[in-house]
């Protein structure tokens, strides 16, 4: 086998610093575009899908069948955790001034840290995640006028609210591994629910699929209606309900790789 020469060494190694700068670039203006865009947006009416849309035809007349069934939209940062830090938000708004299902809510929250370690979670790390949880849990549970601004504040602090993004994937990955057995069906490939879980649930800024939304919806006891948006045929924006048959508490809006809350 022949050697190659130094010319030719240097050269490949030039292509492939290239597309390394290339692709470091891409990666720094993709974060400076996230960046630009609020952890979670303002309220703002279902109308303006449709001027986002203005001269996209298809996905227009989806946007005017959405908003046949729901008045506003609120936008979260497209990055990878959009679907955590949306339903979230969207949960715990709904449990403002709903005296019962905050409680409920409370309570299973409280105990959801000792879960997580039985199943071999470290303490020391779940506790970490899980106080903030408690304390935006809390702030919530105030007087209802002063929570919807707390609880906006506390979301677009970027500590905080990947704190709370961060133990629903671990409440995600713990439900998963509790009930694997059922879960390995929806893994592709030679994954076990483990690797799985270390892979695709745990780290930040993984995008979220079906498996994610049920595990956590299940945890958590809580229905989410998500209306998927896309080029497929005809006007209407599919519904999907997770766990199936549940009453939807969280209503959110899939695009493409992205989670945004939907408000009936």
């Amino acid at each position: 086998m022949e050697e190659k020469s130094c010319k030719e060494q240097l050269t490949e190694n030039t292509d492939v610093n290239q597309d390394e700068l290339i692709l470091q670039q891409q990666r720094r203006i993709e974060m400076e575009i996230s960046e630009s865009i609020a952890l979670v947006g303002e309220k703002e009416s279902i109308k303006s899908l449709e001027r986002e849309y203005s001269e996209d035809e298809v996905y227009l007349s989806k946007a005017k069948a959405l908003g046949q069934k729901y008045s506003y939209i609120r936008r979260t940062r497209p990055d990878g955790n959009c679907f955590f830090r949306a339903f979230s938000y969207a949960y715990l708004e709904k449990l403002i001034g709903n005296k019962d299902e905050y409680e409920k809510f409370r309570e299973l929250a409280l105990k959801s840290k000792d879960n997580l370690v039985a199943l071999g979670f470290p303490q020391f790390t779940v506790e970490d995640f899980h106080d903030t949880f408690m304390d935006v849990i809390d702030k919530v549970g105030e007087d209802a006028e002063s929570s919807y601004i707390e609880l906006h504040k506390l979301f677009n602090e970027q500590g905080c609210s990947d704190y709370v993004v961060v133990y629903l994937r671990l409440i995600t990955s713990g439900q998963l591994r509790r009930e694997a057995d059922f879960y390995q069906h929806f893994i592709e490939g030679e994954r076990t629910v483990s690797e799985f879980c270390r892979q695709e649930v745990e780290p930040m800024y993984k995008e979220s699929d079906h498996i994610h939304i049920i595990a956590m919806s299940t945890a958590l006891g809580t229905g989410v209606r998500v209306r998927y948006m896309d080029r497929g045929a005809g006007t209407e924006v599919t519904a999907h309900d997770f766990p199936e048959g549940a009453i939807p508490a969280v209503h959110l809006l899939y695009r493409p790789g992205h989670y945004d809350i939907l408000y009936p």
